[in-house]
């Protein structure tokens, strides 16, 4: 009897010690892509850019057509960057991204006018193509390598998110502080010490070999792979869409939000901390997402109709106050639908296509983002920003649609639960995305089974 005690009693601490076990081990693994990503986040010049384009003769419609300029550029690089990834190295590639922002500070902190500026964007739209769909494809690896299912990603991600909004903060706070004692020009120079040690820790970091396949496969096979499945997959496809719209209007917001600041003539001390409310509810959001029930229907409608809600308030109110509080709860939501909507892409597919279909996710957005840009840039010219901002309400009660269809589909899709008792005859299930040979040795000593940020 004592022995049967002391057998469950061991079992009992197993099973409690574990999961602890397997957090200390994502912690560590994770460790140094957060340290990289705090790194590339401290860009001191982001809060302060409108107000320098200001300066150098960028009007509303010139930083539409920057705006759209560099979202041209990141669609012909997106997928192929995505397929690099899956093939070489994803950390790799982050290395490669950094470089490219790099050169596009140094480029934009030389800018005296409007074409240099648009050529320094240009080189950013590379950084935003090598970078799309990178990271949270590590992150999914990692968690998946680790534990032998995808249930902690959210959580992971969200952490993820969180060291990077930190960051953003105190690199908005800082930016405008610098701004205000020196100039907006400085914070481009000031940024690059950070970017270049993030691209040292990219190269130092170890990356989970899941996306490497187990036999040859050729770049041609490789790339028809990825489209099909982007295309011929209707899961896919919808959930492809409802990333990319999210996205869409994320970096709309990033994008825009701040000429409302600059209609309604906002001190100059008021942008670092408007920047750093903002970017703050990524982590916020990314902490959220790992907590709330996004399976339940009542939680994904609220989230659904406070998204437009908020874009309303941008077009029917003068206040500084409510714009700014608007722009945050929006960015809140969109933090978090955007972290379900790369799950739900990254569950159905294979690791040795992330990336890539990842980047289509990225893709798509930015070519819906170039046509939006250059409407939004052309009507906030003739009429206003204010009036301007129906555009991300029209979007945000798309993006809003797409959601809870998405989670319709998903509960109608969901296999009924087994029946207890005697096992059914019949073949077995068929095993998750990402399942069969293409696993790490950890995850298939546990088990057999198996999105995109933003970028």
């Amino acid at each position: 009897m004592a022995s049967v005690k002391a057998t469950a009693v061991a079992t009992t601490l197993d099973e409690a010690s574990a999961p602890a076990g397997t957090r200390r081990r994502l912690a560590r693994r994770l460790l140094p892509l957060q340290v990289a990503v705090g790194l590339s986040s401290m860009v001191l010049w982001v809060p302060v850019e409108k107000l320098f384009m200001t300066q150098i003769g960028f009007t509303p419609r010139t930083v539409a057509v920057m705006a759209a300029a560099y979202a041209a550029v990141v669609p012909l690089l997106e997928v192929p960057s995505g397929v690099l990834a899956d093939r070489w190295s994803r950390s790799g590639l982050m290395v490669c991204a950094n470089v490219a922002l790099l050169v596009s500070t140094v480029l934009g902190g030389l800018s005296h006018d409007v074409p240099t500026y648009i050529a320094a964007a240009l080189i950013l739209g590379v950084y935003f193509a090598l970078s799309s769909g990178t990271i949270d494809s590590i992150v999914y690896d990692v968690v998946l390598a680790e534990t032998g299912s995808s249930e902690q990603y959210e959580t992971w991600i969200g952490r993820v998110n969180m060291v990077e909004s930190g960051v953003l903060v105190v690199s908005a706070l800082a930016g405008g502080a610098i701004a205000g004692w020196t100039s907006p020009r400085v914070t481009y120079f000031a940024t690059l010490p950070f970017v270049a040690a993030s691209a040292v820790a990219f190269g130092r970091f170890t990356e989970p070999r899941l996306h490497l396949p187990a036999e040859p496969v050729t770049l041609r096979g490789q790339v028809a792979v990825t489209y099909r499945t982007m295309i011929r997959l209707p899961a896919v496809r919808q959930t492809l869409l409802l990333a990319a719209l999210t996205a869409m209007l994320a970096q709309a917001v990033f994008e825009f939000g701040p000429l409302w600041l600059v209609a309604l003539a906002a001190p100059a001390a008021l942008f670092g901390p408007y920047w750093a409310t903002v970017v703050s509810m990524l982590g916020i959001g990314g902490f959220l997402a790992g907590r709330l029930n996004l399976d339940n229907r009542v939680v994904v409608a609220v989230l659904a109709l406070a998204a437009p809600a908020a874009t309303l308030a941008l077009t029917l109110t003068r206040s500084l106050a409510a714009v700014i509080a608007a722009q945050t709860i929006l960015t809140l939501l969109l933090a978090i639908i955007g972290i379900r909507a790369g799950k739900l892409l990254h569950d159905a597919v294979p690791s040795t296509i992330r990336a890539g279909v990842s980047s289509g996710a990225g893709t798509l957005s930015w070519l819906l983002f170039l046509p939006f840009s250059l409407a939004f840039g052309w009507f906030a010219h003739a009429h206003g920003v204010r009036q301007a901002g129906w555009f991300l309400t029209v979007a945000a009660s798309a993006t809003a649609a797409l959601f809870v269809t998405t989670a319709v589909h998903r509960d109608a899709a969901a296999p009924a639960p087994a029946p207890r008792g005697p096992r059914a005859r019949g073949p077995p299930p068929p095993p998750p995305p990402g399942a069969g040979r293409h696993r790490s040795p950890c995850s298939a000593a546990r088990t057999s089974s198996g999105p995109t940020r933003q970028r």
